[in-house]
This record gives C-alpha cells, sequence and structure tokens, in this order.
C-alpha cells in the first residue's frame, strides 16, 4: 500500500475508533485525540484530573478499540518495583534441578496505566523508566523486549497533596503530553447520568489493530518537515530558555528552566501525527501550535515571581506563540 493510501486509511480508522470509543465516553474529544497522537508518535501520556471524570475508563475504552493488551497498576506507597517490571521465583521438585525462573510483571502490555503514579517513591516511579524509554526490562542480568506497540499513560490527581511524591524532572521530560481533564459541560453530564444509572450496553468493536498501528507508526518517520518548520519549532522551544538572550522579557522573569531537545522533537512528532489523522501529507505550524501546550506544559518550570504574580504555565505558553 502507498503512504497516501496509508494515511487515507488511518484517516477513515480514527473516525471509526472515536465513534466506537463515543460509545461510552461521552466529550473528551480532545484528550482522545491527543492521546492517539501520542500513541502514533511512540510517546507516553501524564493525565491529570480530579477523582470520577473516567481517567482509568478512557483508557481501558481505547485499548479495546485498538484490541491491545491492557494492564492497570495502581501506585500505592508500598509498592515495590519488582510489582511493575516482575520477579524471579525459585522452581524445584524431586525430578528436577532447582532453577529460576522470571515471571513478567503488569508492565508486559501494551497498553499500561500507571494510576497515581506520584503515590509512589521515586525508586519505584523509576522503574518505569527503562520501559518508557527503552521498551525493555532487565532483570537477573537478561533483558527482556517488550512487545509493541507500548505505551504508558500515568494519572496524577491534582488534589491530593498529602502522601505523594512529586515526580523528578528527568522523569517528566519522558512523557510527550501532559494532558489535563476538564469537568464535562451540563449536556455532557446529562449523557453520562443517562448511559450509566439505566441499561444501557455498550461492545466497542476493533477500529484499528495492534500490526496497523505499528504501521502507521512507521509512516510517521516517512511524513516530510519543511526546514521553516523545524526551524520555527526550535526557535519557539530556544525562547522557552531564560538563559537565551533572545528570550522575551516575561521567559526571564517567570521561569528559572526552559524546554530541552525533546520538547522539539515531540512537537515535530506530534505536528506529524496532526496532519495525518486529519488526512494531510505535510504539517504545517498550526499543527505545533496545536501540540505546544501538551509538551511544554510539564517542561516549564516556573519561579517565585510568576506565583507571586498570580501567572500559570498556559499564560506563558500562549504568550511564547503569540
Amino acid at each position: 500500500m502507498k503512504d497516501t493510501e496509508i494515511v487515507k486509511e488511518l484517516n477513515k480508522k480514527y473516525g471509526a475508533l472515536r465513534k466506537e470509543i463515543g460509545k461510552i465516553i461521552v466529550g473528551q474529544e480532545r484528550i482522545i485525540e491527543q492521546l492517539m497522537i501520542s500513541i502514533l508518535s511512540r510517546g507516553h501520556c501524564l493525565l491529570v484530573g480530579v477523582p470520577g471524570l473516567a481517567k482509568t475508563l478512557i483508557v481501558k475504552s481505547l485499548s479495546e478499540a485498538l484490541d491491545l493488551k491492557f494492564s492497570r497498576i495502581q501506585f500505592t506507597p508500598d509498592l515495590m518495583p519488582s510489582d511493575i517490571t516482575g520477579t524471579e521465583i525459585l522452581e524445584s521438585g524431586k525430578d528436577i534441578a532447582s532453577k529460576f525462573r522470571f515471571i513478567q510483571g503488569p508492565v508486559f502490555a501494551n497498553i499500561i496505566l500507571a494510576d497515581e503514579i506520584n503515590r509512589t517513591p521515586p525508586k519505584t516511579q523509576s522503574a518505569l523508566l527503562e520501559a518508557m524509554q527503552e521498551h525493555k526490562v532487565t532483570a537477573a542480568g537478561i533483558t527482556y523486549k517488550l512487545e509493541e506497540p507500548f505505551f504508558v499513560l500515568a494519572t496524577q490527581n491534582p488534589i491530593e497533596q498529602e502522601g505523594t511524591y512529586p515526580l523528578p524532572e528527568a522523569q517528566l521530560d519522558r512523557f510527550m503530553f501532559n494532558l489535563w481533564l476538564d469537568y464535562p459541560s451540563s449536556e455532557e453530564e446529562m449523557e453520562i447520568i443517562r448511559k450509566t444509572t439505566t441499561s444501557y450496553e455498550y461492545k466497542i468493536e476493533t477500529a484499528i489493530s495492534g500490526n496497523e498501528i505499528i504501521e502507521f507508526q512507521e509512516l510517521l518517520k516517512k511524513v516530510p518537515v519543511a526546514d521553516e518548520l523545524v526551524k520555527f519549532t526550535v526557535d519557539l522551544v530556544a525562547k522557552t530558555r531564560p538563559m537565551n538572550e533572545n528570550s522575551p522579557k516575561f521567559i526571564k522573569d517567570y521561569l528559572n528552566w526552559g524546554a530541552g531537545p525533546r520538547a522539539t522533537q515531540y512537537l515535530i512528532l506530534a505536528a506529524k501525527a496532526f496532519c495525518i489523522i486529519d488526512g494531510r501529507y505535510s504539517p504545517e505550524i498550526d499543527d505545533i501550535k496545536r501540540a505546544a501546550e501538551p509538551v511544554l506544559r510539564h517542561r516549564l518550570i516556573m519561579n517565585f515571581n510568576a506565583e507571586a504574580d498570580n501567572i500559570s504555565v498556559l499564560e506563558i505558553i500562549k504568550r511564547i506563540i503569540e
């Protein structure tokens, strides 16, 4: 199949995916779109929202519509790294020699939901790092490859601060997107009530297979990007760095640290993914702007001046783009 035909096929299948997820998820179209962009870009997402906004249900429904293996890990203060990656057990018996056997942990799936990731200490949080970055797990000196496609979605609760461990900047940077869920509108909430308090039943059909996801991920590498767009993106990210002499005054006043090169990479990848799910063959500046908020939100470190002047990170991003 030609690349142009694959783009048309993805556009068609993406419409089917939205329809299937819409059977159970009301609203949240933008979040679902950004999750799909992240999967196509081989990225990971950090999802922030108050309890009850269907964070778990969204990712579970997505895994069903994509026909992928889903695994949920509930992060708690006593969770150990081996509870994520797996552990070795000693097998012995009368007729067999004693030997160790590796039992795979829940990280061995296609879509991982790391629920309330900031509830566990950094040592356990870091157990996900190798899997997220390298798509593999090392245990007892042996490396195990994770099945593709592989995608981690971690959730945080913004209102519960007690008993949490903030994610280190190095780990935050490994997430492509930081997505914030909003409350549903009145109409959406009425539709949610109708679906959840009656005998309404749903069955999500497969819209895109795992092999097709891999094919679409490969297509993303071939999407051409104009040099002018790359320069625009590099300049945009460079202007978030206070030590850059060309950065605006408000950046120097309100930021301690700006975004690194990984932000530039993710902006370009997201722009490519946005254009192909729209049925286009080349990304534009507007695609970079669509991706700027979720890519930069967790990479800009605000200082005390910003807090004192009640300046939010979203305001900073909007002013940079303008």
